[in-house]
């Protein structure tokens, strides 16, 4: 059989459940003959009678009824889909697209005071390692961690990375008897490899003019909570962000590795997203208080840091133009 005419198949199920070829032309907006003529062409099509006429009334035939048994769930499901678009076309929301452990361990514990300014507003966060495609994902704007190079999209900063080793104080203190060199306590400590920084352990080696035959990574991470978790519990060191886990740092619950050795310092969050998306108001909105919020962690961090005795060391971005995580 050929495809079925959906324009005739519309305007059968309009007359078989409105009961009149005139209350489906003005339902449907059109004359009463071109819905005859819709009807007459899918009989020919089917080859059977759909309705028979009694005393003006168009009566369902047999093969009638079991047609308009299934067109009518078919579309009354399309306009229930057509009514469901609408509403949430018309809602106030805010789409964000972030890293996943950004999302948990830094937006998540502020996320409430954005939408306590903005109680109007619908939010929807998803935490995913997977950049967003916005030409064909309903998107507003991605909060990305990497070096800042997406052509095409607009690209603000908003918060520096500040990275360095950091283990749990028991840790430390069990290797302390391994001795003083550098180089010696890293071939004893377990090290824990967080995959999809940008700042991994053999930059930060070469950074430190610190050679170590043989390195091994007893634990891998793909997400940077993970990774500090596993320190805070004493299962290592893991060389990671500072900026992610500043209350620890703060409470004493992870400490520097290597205190003589500078913090890592650069570049690393952004929001991103088409230039046309700023245009509306909460987005603005949210990016703005985003970058306030962020640059007020920053520098609480750097104090913290430097309360531990800490100092700082600026990195290029183009020592890690190769590189290009996809999630934190």
């Amino acid at each position: 059989m050929r495809d079925i005419n959906l324009k005739a198949t519309e305007y059968f199920e309009a007359v078989a459940r409105l009961g009149t070829v005139t209350k489906a032309a003005q339902e449907l907006g059109v004359s009463p003959s071109a819905v005859s003529q819709q009807i007459g062409a899918l009989e020919a099509q089917f080859g059977v009678k759909l309705f028979r006429r009694e005393k003006r009334r168009l009566i369902l035939t047999l093969d009638g009824d079991r047609l308009f048994q299934t067109t009518t769930q078919a579309f009354g499901a399309l306009r229930n889909a057509r009514s469901a678009i609408g509403r949430q076309r018309d809602m106030r929301s805010l789409t964000i697209r972030v890293s996943p452990s950004f999302g948990v361990r830094w937006l998540g514990p502020r996320i409430a005071d954005f939408a306590n300014r903005n109680t109007d507003w619908n939010i929807r966060i998803d935490a995913t390692p997977d950049f967003t495609a916005f030409e064909t994902e309903a998107v507003d704007l991605d909060l990305r961690y990497g070096i800042g190079s997406w052509a095409g999209l607009t690209v603000e900063p908003v918060m520096n990375d500040l990275a360095l080793p950091m283990c749990s104080p028991d840790y430390l203190d069990r290797l302390s008897g391994t001795g003083h060199e550098l180089p010696t306590r890293l071939r004893e400590a377990r090290l824990i490899d967080s995959v999809k920084t940008l700042y991994r352990w053999d930059f930060w080696l070469a950074a430190m003019r610190t050679e170590v035959p043989d390195v091994v990574y007893p634990f891998r991470f793909d997400r940077s909570s993970m990774s500090i978790e596993m320190a805070k519990q004493g299962g290592g060191v893991a060389l990671d962000s500072a900026v992610l886990c500043a209350g620890e740092l703060e409470r004493g619950e992870l400490v520097p590795f290597a205190a003589s050795c500078p913090v890592i310092d650069f570049p690393a969050y952004w929001v991103v997203c088409p230039p046309r998306h700023l245009n509306r108001r909460i987005v603005n909105r949210f990016a703005h208080w985003l970058t306030d919020e962020a640059r007020a962690h920053e520098v609480r961090t750097r104090r913290i840091l430097e309360g531990l005795g800490c100092t700082f060391q600026v990195a290029e971005l183009s020592e890690m133009a190769e590189v290009h995580p996809t999630a934190l």
